[in-house]
């Protein structure tokens, strides 16, 4: 009896020690996660203070852009209506009045737009951060085949980026800003709206531009497959299409149609990705197994 009993007491020790040492190992975790968001967010602070500090150029040149006749993208317009003989095509004026009526409104701006543009600006720093973090955990091959991914995440968030201020921003902009009901009605928009309306349909295409990548985790981790995206082209047609919708608030269907066209691209891409990703993953089991017999 005794000797069953010491016999418990010892493996309720190995046993204690074992829960000591996950319980030590997770908050090591917590530690070592923690001075990632710490590293993360004086990036963040460094980028918001650059953003603070010339925001007269980020005020009226970037965020007020689109919002100007002389953009980029509506004299490319005129160029493009120039040429084909079509005046309507071409953008001279975005009707509307930008106003604040808050009293601490334009400070408030400035806080948030600057906090905006300091994501932005270190996004890839961000990446960088989470992949520091997760670069432990995968193994040699994983980490060889993923070596790439700040770079190509930063590259597709960056053209999502760019697409959705010069393209998507204007045309749903100027759709928006002629749309009448009646003449009786002026269009008086508030800065935090203007603001608000700039910065979603950006980063909303920043963050869908980033479906390749997210295809290609879940086609590392079995989730995903070509075949059932193949399959599925039909369903992913139509979620698209709402997707598209979601981030141009107007009923234009040309811009709609603008938007979702990058989207299906990306999807074709990412089966492209996927197939990679499946072709490696059963030549290497096919490897495995040979040496097996040998």
């Amino acid at each position: 009896m005794s000797k069953l009993s010491g016999k418990k007491l010892i493996d309720a020790i190995k046993n204690k020690g074992k829960n000591l040492e996950a319980e030590m190992s997770f908050f090591d975790h917590l530690e070592v996660l923690r001075w990632h968001l710490i590293r993360s967010a004086i990036a963040i602070a460094v980028f918001m203070v650059v953003a603070f500090s010339f925001y007269d150029f980020i005020f009226d040149d970037i965020i007020m852009g689109p919002k100007s006749p002389d953009f980029l993208t509506y004299r490319v317009m005129c160029q493009i209506a120039e040429w084909l003989n079509t005046p309507d095509f071409c953008v001279t004026e975005v009707p509307g009045t930008i106003i604040n009526t808050q009293m601490a409104g334009q400070f408030i701006l400035q806080i948030n737009s600057s906090l905006i543009i300091a994501i932005l600006l270190g996004f890839p720093y961000l990446l960088y951060e989470v992949w520091l973090f997760v670069k432990p955990a995968l193994t040699d091959v994983e980490r060889k085949s993923s070596s790439g991914f700040v770079f190509y995440a930063s590259m597709l968030f960056l053209l999502g980026v760019l697409f959705g201020y010069f393209v998507v921003v204007p045309l749903a902009m100027n759709f928006l800003a002629n749309y009448s009901i009646s003449d009786s009605i002026s269009n008086t928009i508030t800065i935090d709206n203007y603001l608000s309306f700039v910065a979603t349909l950006t980063l909303g295409c920043g963050i869908v531009f980033e479906l390749p990548i997210i295809i290609f985790i879940l086609s590392k981790l079995g989730i995903m497959t070509p075949q059932f995206m193949r399959k599925s082209r039909q369903y992913a047609v139509v979620i698209i299409l709402l997707i598209a919708a979601v981030i141009t608030p107007t009923p234009d269907i040309i811009t709609m149609l603008t938007v979702s066209f990058p989207m299906f691209l990306l999807y074709e891409l990412s089966i492209v990705v996927a197939a990679r990703v499946h072709r490696n993953k059963v030549k290497s089991e096919v490897d495995f197994y040979r040496g097996e017999n040998q």
